[in-house]
Parts: structure tokens; sequence; C-alpha cells
């Protein structure tokens, strides 16, 4: 009976430790606070809503993920999301078959990912100097293409992967499970994987046992148009058009995401499960405040002050 408890004592201990552990209980306790503040913040109606919003962002804070464990940085995304809604839109309102129109979009979008990774990895330029550039460029071309205005005539068939449900579930969350999975398998279980910390951990010595760090680096820059790209295309679902201003602003909470959830941003560290759980903290906060009637200005006031206490706490973990 003693092993027994020691065992159990150990795994305890074990999962306690894990940087996960800490940044799930803050989540809990933020709950908590929100809760007793505005007392409908648990309700099935919110957690619906929350979860669908939690989702679409934590889905493009995963392709983030893939870049900041390299000690990189993709300030496009906001943008290609954009881009690549208004693409998959515009050919829908020409006529063209549904999924097909998706197709373009996510090819549209995942060339600016082929962009970003082709002068960061073999041209070395800053990441943040080149996705800055893209991001500029990506919202220029959609208010060159739409005027400012929206696109609309959206068909019908497609709406379900943004308003549906599946087991009372949004399909949104169904996605980013998908999402995740993939990406933790990848992460996790093979040496490209492995390689993507190993790079950020110490890029020369990396480079010198013989890993093409090129290559790697600029295909972690199309997984993230990817998936900015897969999440434009939903939030054409989600209002059923493309409108001008989507995804912008969400490069930050993409980078929150991953930040608040442990990801180091000198690369080499960070999960899925804690990018996961950052855009919960992330979302909830967001739900939460306009909840207790907070001003807009606040929120961002406020979510930007938690990406600088998170990446403090990295610098301090460091030490």
């Amino acid at each position: 009976m003693g092993k027994k408890q020691a065992r159990g004592r150990s795994v305890v201990s074990e999962i306690v430790k894990q940087r996960e552990s800490a940044i799930f209980l803050a989540l809990l306790i933020v709950m908590a606070i929100i809760e007793i503040m505005a007392p409908n913040f648990l309700s099935g109606d919110n957690i619906y809503l929350v979860s669908r919003q939690i989702a679409l962002v934590a889905i493009v804070a995963i392709g983030e993920l893939f870049v900041i464990l390299t000690g990189g940085i993709d300030l496009s995304v906001g943008a290609i999301m954009g881009l690549s809604g208004v693409a998959s839109a515009g050919a829908m309102a020409s006529g063209v078959n549904p999924v097909l129109a998706i197709l373009f979009g996510m090819v549209i979008g995942m060339v600016i990912g082929v962009f970003n990774g082709w002068l960061v990895s073999y041209v070395f330029i800053p990441p943040f100097i080149v996705t800055l550039g893209a991001q500029e460029i990506a919202r220029g071309t959609i208010l060159i293409y739409t005027k400012g205005w929206p696109i609309t005539n959206i068909p019908k068939s497609i709406l379900f992967i943004a308003q549906g449900d599946f087991l009372s579930i949004p399909v949104p969350v169904w996605i980013m499970v998908v999402v995740a999975v993939i990406a933790e398998i990848v992460l996790t279980k093979t040496s490209f994987g492995r390689r993507i910390y190993a790079i950020g951990g110490n890029e020369t010595a990396t480079f010198l046992s013989g890993v093409n760090v090129k290559k790697i680096k600029f295909f972690l820059y199309v997984i993230a148009a990817f998936t900015a790209s897969l999440v434009g295309i939903i939030l054409v679902a989600r209002f059923n058009s493309a409108q001008a201003d989507a995804g912008t602003g969400w490069e930050m909470n993409a980078i929150a995401s991953a930040v608040i959830g442990g990801t180091s941003l000198a690369g080499g560290a960070g999960s899925v499960l804690g990018c996961l759980i950052g855009a919960c903290i992330i979302g909830v906060l967001a739900n939460g405040l306009v909840l207790m009637r907070v001003s807009s200005y606040w929120q961002t006031a406020i979510i930007g002050t938690v990406i600088v206490l998170a990446a403090v706490l990295d610098h301090i973990r460091k030490k």
C-alpha cells in the first residue's frame, strides 16, 4: 500500500511540475473570478459561444506556435486570414464551386506563407520585418480588391463549418481538436518536430549536426499560413460574408495564446496543450470583460498587459 501511495504521489508531483499545470490553474482562477462578477458566464449558451471563439483563436495560435518554437514570429497571420477569406468569398460570389473556392482561398493565403518562409529562411531577412511587410501587402491587396466593402452572396452550403454543431459541440471546436492532435503528433512523435525544438534551442548546433534548417523554417511559415487561411474561411462562413477588416489584430491573440501557454519567444520550449490553454485564457478574458461591461479599450489594454506579464515570467523562469 505504501508503494502505491508513493507512486501516486510521484505521479501527482510530476503533473504539478508541468508548466501547463500552472497555466491551467490560472485559467480556472480567471474563470472563477469572472463567474463571481458575471454570473451568466458559465451558462450553457455562453460556454457554447465562447468555445467557438476560442477554437478559432487556438487554430491560428497553433500555426504561430510552430514558428515561435524556432525563435521566429509571424505578424502576418491576421492579414492572411482576411486575404484567404476575401479570395474564397470572391470566387464563390462569382459562381465558382464552393469547394474549389475554398481551396483557392487556402492557396492564396499559403502563397503569403511561402513568401515569408523564403525570405526568412533563404534570404535571411529577420522574420519581424518580413511578416510585417507581408501583413501590409495582404491588407493592401484586400482593400484594392474589395474597396472596403464586404463580399456577400455566400452559398448556404458552407455555413455549417462555422455555424453548425455535432453532438452539441460547435464544428469549429471539432476542427480545432483535429488540428491540435495532428500538431501534437508532429511535434512530439516525428523527427521533424524534434528538429523544430532543436532549432529553437540552438540553431547553429542543429545546422552543424546536418539538419536542413532552412527547409524546416521555410515549411513552418507555410504551416502558419495554412492554419490562418483555414480560420479565414471559417470566418466567412460564420458571418456569411467576407469583411475587409477580417483578421485584424488576430496575430496578437495568436502570439498571446502561445506565450501565455508557456511558449518561449526565444524558441525551443512550448507545447500544443499550453497553446490551447493560452487561447482559452484569451477567449475567457475577452468574453468575461464583455459580460462585465468593460470598455473595449480596456479589453485591449488588459490583454496586452497579460502578454507582457507572460513574457516577463518566461524571462524570469529562464534565469
